[in-house]
């Protein structure tokens, strides 16, 4: 049997499946009997029981010194407490509500408290306490929330939803593939599933192939067609594994392009840069010969932290970033918080739509204690290599405004505590329609500008990156948004500031013709695309590059755009 997805991540996965959940049944508010009081309170205590257990089982397989097991911890420190659980026991009998019911109700009262608290780290422990409440109710209805430190076996991955926060937890030594039935080509957990080289597909289907896929059973992910096998023959099995063998052979061939410039046949040159989202990916860049980091999304730094780490923690960070690099240069993005990243270590509120919410710099200016602390290491840390900052979701001159003041605090702060630092280039990502009319009247505060496609597709279709059902009808190469990065160019050549793509459109080598063409200085790419893209800019003329992005820039239709760009590159082969 196969099973058709979207490809998010390309690549050949072999694995034993494994299904895991987040969804829960609606709360039940039917009033009790007298008689079911009881048995809903002895409910309620062999799930804490079963609980308290299953976290004890997982700290099995954690260093006691790490955040993850610190984390457990305290759940289980809370699970034990004696009047929270006398507190759970009487709500059930006083108003005769099931355990669930229950478990909602006073976790979410001691979340409140919580969150009103002054200290930071006690007021951020509320989201956890939420996190246990699933967990708890998960376990009220007969199953644990899934753990994954145990796994010994190449798996596949399930899913009907995985946050960035819950990938950056998964053990990805015995991670082969991923199938997720929600999420979008440029999601974050997308992201980092290529970013990990981790084959991946979406809009499966689980709630009606749950029942077919048994835990265990022999699977087959193939990352180029988008199909999943379940218990392939052995001939379609062989077939894979040849297939992916020949992948390994192509991309080692890759190697010879390395070392090469990254310039075109006829001497036009295109700084090819990568994007990361933590220190060991920036470890690995020069060895796909990126050029340096063109976008480090330092809020992957937090998905799991059990704190905000402090200015010597970061300073510490971006130092060792500079120091891997040796010279090359490190362009970091401030904390872009919000939409579908949680950050369980910030304080984040509740919004009816976090994507156009309070996010990006909005975020940063809404909290300038936390951006100030993030902009004092950064300084710092500008003393030992070439550092470029840049803000996310810049949509107006009043937000670099603002930015730029809190930017002198935190100069003044460093030179009354004495502490030296060096000197930064400013940038900002553009990823609104917004930013793009209002560019002229930010460039002459700018020393450069990268594109984030991501968001801009997103914000100029009205259609959400995360929704799987809408990726293929409103990608990237629309019109609409081809349109606004070749005015965003246009801008930034008038007024002689460099400007570079970040979007995951980037990581595209048959995309790569148009983006030269119509004028971008640079690329920052997802590592695992980059010798793909640098070699067909090598392969390629700029002069006949600039001519096909003319030809696209006319044409009206995503169809139109999707066949001028094939046939571009079959005519390159």
């Amino acid at each position: 049997m196969s099973i058709n997805g979207i490809v998010v991540s390309a690549g050949i996965a072999f694995g034993k499946a494994l299904t895991i959940t987040n969804q829960l049944p609606p709360l039940d508010f039917k009033l009790l009997s007298i008689e079911q009081i009881d048995d809903q309170q002895q409910k309620l205590t062999q799930a804490i029981h079963q609980l308290i257990a299953h976290l004890q089982h997982c700290q099995h397989h954690l260093c006691p010194e790490c955040d993850h097991f610190q984390l457990i911890d305290s759940d289980i420190i809370l699970l034990e407490d004696e009047e929270l659980q006398q507190q759970l026991h009487q709500h059930i009998h006083q108003f005769r509500v099931c355990a669930a019911v229950a478990v909602d109700r006073i976790f979410n009262q001691h979340a409140v408290e919580m969150s009103a608290l002054d200290d930071p780290y006690l007021a951020n422990r509320s989201i956890d306490i939420i996190c246990l409440a699933k967990r708890l109710t998960s376990a009220l209805h007969g199953h644990l929330q899934w753990d994954l430190s145990a796994l010994t076996e190449d798996t596949i991955l399930l899913a009907d939803d995985l946050t960035p926060a819950e990938f950056a937890i998964l053990p990805l030594t015995h991670i082969t593939g991923l199938i997720l039935e929600s999420g979008g080509l440029t999601s974050h957990t997308a992201i980092l599933a290529r970013a990990a080289g981790i084959p991946a597909l979406l809009n499966y289907q689980f709630s009606q192939t749950k029942d077919v896929i048994e835990d265990g059973a022999q699977l087959v992910l193939d990352g180029m067609s988008g199909e999943l096998h379940v218990a392939p023959s052995t001939e379609v099995f062989e077939q894979l594994k040849q297939k992916q063998q020949q992948e390994v052979v192509r991309r080692q061939a890759l190697m010879i392009y390395k070392d090469r410039p990254s310039q075109t046949r006829d001497g036009h040159q295109v700084t090819l840069l990568a994007n990361v989202g933590n220190l060991s990916e920036i470890s690995h860049i020069t060895d796909v010969g990126a050029q340096g980091i063109g976008l480090f999304r330092t809020e992957f730094l937090l998905m799991n932290a059990k704190a905000l780490p402090d200015e010597q923690q970061q300073y510490k960070l971006y130092s060792d970033a500079l120091h891997s690099l040796q010279g090359e240069v490190l362009t970091i993005r401030t904390f872009d918080i919000g939409a579908d990243k949680e950050i369980p270590c910030l304080p984040q509120t509740n919004e009816d739509n976090p994507a156009l919410g309070i996010r990006g710099i909005r975020y940063s200016l809404a909290h300038p204690a936390t951006f100030i602390t993030q902009i004092k290491a950064i300084l710092r840390a500008a003393n030992h290599g070439q550092v470029r900052l840049m803000f996310p979701m810049v949509s107006q001159v009043e937000e670099l405004d603002a930015a730029f003041l809190l930017i002198e605090r935190a100069k003044q702060e460093l030179n009354q505590q004495e502490k030296g630092f060096g000197t930064l280039s400013y940038g900002i990502v553009v990823e609104t329609p917004a930013a793009v009319f209002n560019l002229p009247s930010m460039l002459p505060m700018l020393d450069f500008v990268s594109i984030g496609t991501n968001d801009l597709t997103q914000y100029t279709l009205a259609a959400d990156r995360t929704n799987p059902n809408l990726a293929k009808q409103y990608p990237p190469l629309s019109p609409a948004v081809i349109q606004l990065i070749s005015m965003t160019v246009s801008h930034c050549k008038q007024a002689q500031v460099k400007v570079s793509l970040c979007g995951e459109l980037g990581s595209d080598p048959q995309v790569l013709p148009l983006l030269v063409g119509l004028g971008l200085d640079e690329l920052s790419i997802n590592p695992a695309n980059l010798l793909d893209v640098k070699v067909a800019l090598i392969e390629g003329n700029y002069s006949h590059f600039v001519h096909h992005a003319q030809h696209i820039t006319q044409l009206t239709r995503i169809t139109d755009i999707r066949k001028a760009i094939n046939a571009f590159a079959q005519d390159c082969v």
